[in-house]
C-alpha cells in the first residue's frame, strides 16, 4: 500500500525558508514520477515541482529560482526547498506520487508566509 506523509510545513515571514519533506512507502521508490502540488484556498491545486526516477526536474514559473526538489532514493524521501517564500505562496502542500496513470497523495502540510 502507497503511502505518502509530509512534513515541515508551518508559518514563516516573507524572505524566509521552509523545508518540506515527503516520505514514502509501500512502493520501488526509484521508479515513477515524485512531485510537490499546492491549493490555495479557493483556488486549484498545482503542480510546484516534479522529479523523475532519474532525477530530471521541472519547476512552474511562479517557484522557479525560489524552490528546489530534490530525491533521497536511499531514505526514500522528497524533499521541497522553499527559499524567498511570499505570502502568495500560502497552502497547503500535498506530495504526489505517479505511477503510469495513477495518482497518490498525501494528507499535506500547510505553508502559511505572512507579510
Amino acid at each position: 500500500q502507497v503511502q505518502l506523509v509530509e512534513s515541515g510545513g508551518g508559518l514563516v515571514q516573507a524572505g524566509g525558508s521552509l523545508r518540506l519533506s515527503c516520505a514514502a512507502s509501500g512502493y520501488i521508490f526509484g521508479i515513477g514520477l515524485m512531485g510537490w502540488y499546492r491549493q490555495a484556498p479557493g483556488k486549484q491545486r498545482e503542480l510546484v515541482a516534479s522529479i523523475t526516477g532519474g532525477g530530471s526536474t521541472n519547476y512552474a514559473d511562479s517557484v522557479k529560482g525560489r524552490f528546489t526538489i530534490a530525491r533521497d532514493n536511499a531514505k526514500r524521501t522528497v524533499h521541497l526547498q522553499m527559499n524567498s517564500l511570499k505570502p502568495e505562496d500560502t497552502a497547503v502542500f500535498y506530495c504526489n506520487y505517479r505511477a503510469g496513470a495513477r495518482d497518490y497523495w498525501g494528507k499535506g502540510t500547510l505553508v502559511t508566509v505572512s507579510s
